[in-house]
């Protein structure tokens, strides 16, 4: 089992690891400087991170946070960011002219293979390889970039799952986070793919720049697992007043709504309606996506209040203590001494002492 663990957190990192490269790699092929390559040296954190999960946790996971979510998040937003701030420099051509560039390149990529399978030699290899590659670089940016974002949202949920989970979650809290993130990554996809193809959207700088900010915050949810880690609330906490308890009962339930408005669909709503707004791009997708961004925070807004009333009706409804003057049946009453102690009481425990007192001499025959 110690095995598997190791090689999940190892093939895991080694994934992103490569995904990062290709984002460094499509940067330098469209900025024509080399230069770009020192961002493949983020990936250091990677592998500190990596040592260090090795040294402390035996390859596994931690309890709240993954911090090899969050570091490969720190490897490839820059080079998404520069890829799309360099997105109005390229343009794709008409449908036509892409379908002849990719057959001829279909043509010479399989004469390239046909020629390795009659020499089978090492620098045919290489040039296949580089045949391959050059290929790759025809593909215009906008399809790229789109690729890229596809690729890094498939690699989230598939990393997330096959990294070693911790003591702090179980496998059934992860296929929910797991089925949260699949619902998460299509609502930001969907997001910047309608909102940066816009052309009102490209002439402005500072909105793309709001963009990709909100997308980048919208990021941060994935390397969390408090949205279904629900924490033990104990027996104490239930009679320090109605914030505690709250808090406590319905931990998971408040992380997933506060994620809900303050990281995902609040922003996003914002975005939408201050394109609709201030920009004046409307489209029906971009008006169904508000209208849903407003209809899940009102929803969650309406959760918070149910579980609010939920917890403040549990308190009212619990039995008042002794000084409330509410006793089961057959309890003695309350008094300031034992009913057995002669110093004090009520008549009621008075009363079998008094009659055993009162004894005359004629109960007693004499004696001789």
């Amino acid at each position: 089992m110690e095995g598997l663990v190791l090689l999940n957190a190892l093939a895991t990192r080694l994934l992103f690891v490569l995904h990062s490269l290709v984002g460094v790699w499509r940067v330098t092929e469209v900025k024509k400087e080399p230069w770009y390559w020192l961002l493949a040296l983020l990936n250091l954190l990677l592998f500190l991170e990596m040592a260090l999960t090795l040294k402390y946790k035996s390859g596994r996971g931690y309890k709240w946070f993954s911090p090899a979510i969050f570091v490969y998040l720190i490897s490839i937003v820059p080079s998404l960011w520069l890829l799309e701030m360099h997105h109005g420099t390229q343009y794709c051509n008409s449908q036509s002219e892409g379908m002849s560039q990719n057959t001829s390149s279909k043509e010479d990529f399989n004469q390239t293979l046909m020629s390795a399978e009659q020499t089978n030699g090492a620098d045919d290899l290489i040039e296949t390889a580089k045949v391959f590659v050059n290929n790759l670089s025809t593909v215009c940016e906008k399809v790229w970039t789109l690729g890229l974002h596809q690729t890094f949202l498939l690699m989230l949920i598939i990393g997330r799952w096959l990294l070693p989970i911790g003591g702090g979650i179980t496998r059934d809290q992860l296929s929910q986070l797991l089925l949260m993130f699949v619902g998460t990554a299509a609502d930001i996809l969907e997001f910047t793919s309608e909102t940066l193809e816009e052309e009102n959207v490209r002439k402005s700088p500072a909105l793309v720049y709001a963009i990709l900010i909100i997308w980048t915050w919208s990021m941060l949810q994935f390397p969390l697992d408090l949205a279904v880690q629900h924490v033990v609330c104990p027996l104490s906490m239930t009679t320090r007043g109605f914030p505690r308890q709250f808090f406590c009962q319905y931990s998971a339930d408040l992380w997933n709504i506060g994620i809900s408005v303050f990281i995902q669909d609040g922003p996003f709503l914002v975005v939408r309606l201050l394109l609709m707004t201030y920009f004046k791009v409307v489209n029906q997708m971009l008006v169904f996506f508000a209208a849903k961004n407003f209809l899940v925070v009102v929803l969650q807004l309406y959760r918070l209040m149910v579980l609010a009333l939920d917890v403040r009706t549990s308190l009212r409804s619990k039995p008042a203590g002794p000084k409330g003057g509410h006793r089961c049946p057959g309890e003695p009453a309350e008094t300031g001494v034992s009913p057995g102690d002669g110093r004090g009481g009520s008549k009621e425990g008075l009363a079998i002492p008094l009659q055993a007192s009162l004894v005359t001499s004629e109960d007693f025959p004499p004696t001789s």
